[in-house]
C-alpha cells in the first residue's frame, strides 16, 4: 500500500480482511497435496516434489486469474475507480505474494515439517469422528459425480438454466451506490416561513436541541442559525441546521441504531409546528453533498429567469413525490416569493444633497447587514469588529428611512429624503447549476427501497412535471451514482474475458477455459438469493464482492479441470473416469479452502458499529457467493469438463480426417 500511495481506509481494509482467506488457499492446497502423498507411502521430500509437480500449474493459473480479474477494475476512472483500484490492487498484490510463498517456501516447509500420519484407528476421538462422517460423504459425492458426468449433456442444460435464472435475478435486484452509514451524527435542517427573523430561527433550534438532548443516545447538539444546509450552507435568516452528535456505538442500547433514531427524531420533531424540520443522515463520503439521500437540480433551460415558473415546477415535483410510497422527506428550500424591500435611490436628489451614492449603499449595508470596521488584540488573539444597527432600529420600512448618512459637509441626512422603498417578492437565494437558474430537491428512499429505485421514481416525476424550457440534473452523490450506471456489467465482462485469455494461454486451448468460466455465474445464485431475501441493494461494495467472486469461483473450477485434464492427457484415462477422479481428488482441498475463506468473511456478515452497512454489503455478497460456488461448482464442473473435452477431441479427430483425405490427393 505504501508503494502504491494507498492509505488505510475501508477499501484497503476490506482487501486485507478478504486477503486472509485468499492467502491461505494456495498454502492449503500444497500442504493437502503433500499430506495426501505421504499417506500413500512417499517420504515428506518426495511427497512435496510430487505435490508441486501436480499443483504448480493450478497455483499459477489461480494467481493469474485472480490478478487478471482486477485489472479492469483498477483502471476505472472517477470516484468508483478510486475505490475499486485500492481494493483490487491490494488483493492482486497479496495474491502474488501468496503464489510465491506456495511455490517456494511452502514445499520446503512440507518436506521439513510433515511426518507420516498416525494410522486412522489410532487417532484421537475428534479425527475419528470427523473421518467417520467425511469418508462416507466423499464416497457418496463420487457416486453422484459418476452419475452426473454420465449424463453430462443434461447436467450442462440444468446448469445453464441456473445461470440464466441467476443473471435474471441479478438484473432485478434494486441498485444503489453507497449504503448510508451510521457516522455518529445526523443533520436536522430547519426552515421557517418566508421572512422569518433570525431570532425566531434561533428559538426553534433551541427547541430542536432540547428535544434531541432528551434522547438517551444523544451526546450533544450543535445548532447553527441563519445557515441553510440544503443550499451549500448559504446564509439565510429563516433557516438553520442542528448537528445531533450521537454517543459512541458501544454506549448505545437496543433500538438506538441510525435507522431507529432517524424515525424517532422525525416523530419527536413533528411536535414543532412553527417550522418545517427534516432529519438527514450525513453523506456516505464527506465532501460529496451536504446530506445523505438523493439530490436533484431543477433548471430553467430556456435562458430566462422566470423564477415563478421554476417555483411552480419545484412545488409540483415535491407534491407528486410526497404521494409515492418509495420516497420520504422530499423537500426543497427554494422560494421565489419571499417578502423583500426594493430600494430605489434618487441619484439627482442625492447629488443635490451632496451625498455620495457609495455612501448610501455603504450605509444600507452596514446598518441592515453588517460591516467590518476594525480589529483588536486581547488574550493573545485577534478579534474583528463589525457594526450593525440594533434590531429595534431596523424592524420596519420607516426605520430604514430614518437611517442617517453623512454628506460632504458633514451633515447627517436621513435616507428617506433620497430613496424610495417598495415592498416586492423575490427569491431569498438564487443558485445557478451549470449556469442555469436552479432549485435543489432533496429526499430519501423509503424503507425497503434503494437509492436507485428512488432516483428512477424522481426521474419519472420530474419528466412528467417539467414544462417546456425546464429540465433536471443529478448532483452530489446522486450524480456519482448515475455516472456509474451499468458499469459493473462492463467490468464483469472484461474480467471474464481476461480470465478466459489467461486460461487459454495456460491450457493452450480456446475451448477448455469454458469449463472453468461456466462455474463463475453459478456463484451468483448466492448473492441474488441473499440480497433479495434481506432487501439489500446492489451497491458499490456488493459489486466489489461480485468481481472477487469471479476469481474465487474460477479457483475451484481450475483445481478440478487441471487434474482432470492431466488424467486424460498424460494418464490416458477415459474422459468420464478422469473427470470423476479429479472431482474426488480435489473435493477435500476445495472444501478446506472454501470454508476457510467463508469463515474468514463471517465477521463482515455480522458487523456492527461504524461502517457496518458497507461491511455487511461486501460480506454477505462474498459469503453467499462462495457458499453457492462451493456447492454448485463441485457438482457441475466435472460435467462441463466432459462436454468441452469431448467437443475438443471430436473437433481434433475431424481435422485429422480432413487432413488424411487431403494428403493422398496431393
Amino acid at each position: 500500500m505504501a508503494a502504491l500511495g494507498f492509505t488505510i481506509n475501508l477499501s484497503t481494509l476490506f482487501a486485507i480482511v478478504l486477503a486472509i482467506g485468499i492467502v491461505v488457499d494456495d498454502a492449503i492446497v500444497v500442504v493437502e497435496g503433500a499430506a495426501h502423498h505421504i499417506e500413500r507411502g512417499l517420504s515428506p521430500k518426495e511427497a512435496a516434489i510430487q505435490a508441486m509437480n501436480e499443483l504448480f500449474g493450478p497455483i499459477v493459473g489461480i494467481t493469474l486469474v485472480l490478478m487478471s480479474v482486477f485489472l479492469p477494475a483498477a483502471f476505472i476512472p472517477g470516484l468508483t475507480g478510486k475505490m475499486f483500484a485500492q481494493f483490487a490492487l491490494v488483493i492482486a498484490a497479496t495474491a502474488l505474494l501468496s503464489a510465491i510463498n506456495a511455490a517456494t517456501l511452502k514445499p520446503t516447509q512440507c518436506a521439513l515439517w510433515l511426518r507420516p500420519p498416525v494410522p486412522p484407528d489410532k487417532r484421537n476421538l475428534f479425527f475419528r469422528a470427523f473421518n467417520a462422517v467425511y469418508d462416507p460423504f466423499e464416497r457418496a459425492y463420487a457416486r453422484l459425480i459418476g452419475g452426473m458426468v454420465a449424463r453430462s449433456g443434461l447436467m450442462c442444460m440444468i446448469a445453464l438454466n441456473i445461470i440464466g435464472g441467476a443473471g435474471y435475478g441479478l438484473s432485478r435486484v434494486a441498485t444503489g451506490f453507497l449504503p448510508i452509514e451510521d457516522q455518529g451524527y445526523v443533520l436536522v435542517t430547519v426552515q421557517l416561513p418566508d421572512g422569518a427573523s433570525l431570532l425566531r430561527t434561533k428559538r426553534v433550534l433551541d427547541q430542536v436541541s432540547e428535544i434531541a438532548c432528551k434522547n438517551p443516545a444523544v451526546a450533544n447538539v450543535t445548532a447553527i442559525s441563519g445557515v441553510s444546509a440544503l443550499d451549500n450552507n448559504s446564509t439565510l435568516a429563516n433557516s438553520g441546521v442542528a448537528y445531533v452528535v450521537l454517543k459512541d456505538w458501544s454506549e448505545r442500547g437496543k433500538g438506538e441504531d441510525l435507522r431507529s433514531l432517524f424515525q424517532q427524531f422525525n416523530r419527536d420533531f413533528a411536535a414543532i409546528t412553527e417550522a418545517r424540520i427534516v432529519v438527514f443522515p450525513p453523506p456516505p463520503i464527506q465532501g460529496i453533498g451536504n446530506a445523505g439521500g438523493f439530490a436533484m437540480q431543477l433548471e430553467l433551460l430556456d435562458g430566462s429567469f422566470d423564477l415563478t415558473k421554476l417555483q411552480t415546477t419545484t412545488n409540483t415535483v415535491i407534491k407528486d413525490a410526497q404521494t409515492q410510497s418509495g420516497l420520504q422527506r422530499v423537500t426543497s428550500s427554494f422560494r421565489s416569493t419571499v417578502p423583500q424591500l426594493k430600494v430605489d435611490v434618487d441619484r439627482a436628489k442625492a447629488e443635490t444633497l451632496q451625498v455620495s451614492i457609495d455612501d448610501v449603499f455603504a450605509t444600507l449595508g452596514a446598518y441592515l447587514g453588517s460591516s467590518y470596521v476594525d480589529q483588536f488584540n486581547k488574550f493573545g488573539r485577534v478579534f474583528q469588529v463589525y457594526v450593525q444597527a440594533d434590531s429595534q432600529f431596523r424592524l420596519r420600512q420607516q426605520d430604514i428611512e430614518q437611517l442617517p448618512v453623512r454628506n460632504k459637509q458633514g451633515a447627517m441626512i436621513p435616507l428617506g429624503t433620497m430613496v424610495r422603498i417598495t415592498p416586492i417578492v423575490g427569491p431569498s437565494l438564487l443558485s445557478l447549476y451549470n449556469l442555469y437558474p436552479s432549485s435543489t430537491v432533496m429526499g430519501l428512499p423509503a424503507a425497503g427501497f434503494s437509492s436507485g429505485q428512488a432516483m428512477t421514481l424522481m426521474e419519472q416525476i420530474a419528466t412528467k412535471a417539467s414544462p417546456p424550457g425546464t429540465g433536471y440534473e443529478w448532483t452530489a452523490m446522486s450524480y456519482q451514482e448515475k455516472l456509474v450506471g451499468k458499469q459493473i456489467y462492463y467490468i464483469f465482462a472484461l474480467a471474464m474475458l481476461l480470465v478466459y485469455l489467461v486460461l487459454a494461454g495456460q491450457y493452450e486451448s480456446w475451448f477448455m477455459p469454458v469449463a472453468v468460466l461456466l462455474a463463475v455465474p453459478l456463484s451468483l445464485v448466492g448473492p441474488v438469493s441473499a440480497l433479495t431475501g434481506l432487501g439489500i441493494d446492489n451497491n458499490l461494495y456488493t459489486q466489489i464482492g461480485l468481481v472477487l467472486l469471479i476469481a474465487l469461483s474460477a479457483k475451484n473450477a481450475i483445481l478440478i479441470v487441471e487434474v482432470a485434464r492431466e488424467r486424460r492427457v498424460f494418464d490416458g484415462k477415459p474422459i468420464i473416469e478422469a473427470a470423476t477422479e479429479a472431482a474426488r481428488a480435489r473435493f477435500r482441498p476445495i472444501l478446506m479452502t472454501s470454508f476457510a475463506f467463508i469463515l474468514g468473511v463471517l465477521p463482515l456478515v455480522l458487523a456492527t458499529g461504524a461502517g457496518a452497512s458497507s461491511r455487511k454489503s461486501i460480506g454477505i455478497a462474498v459469503f453467499s457467493g462462495m457458499l453457492a460456488s462451493t456447492c454448485l461448482a463441485v457438482l457441475f464442473v466435472p460435467s462441463f469438463f466432459v462436454v468441452v473435452r469431448r467437443f475438443e477431441e471430436w473437433r481434433a479427430s475431424r481435422k485429422a480426417k480432413v487432413a488424411g483425405k487431403i494428403a493422398p490427393a496431393e
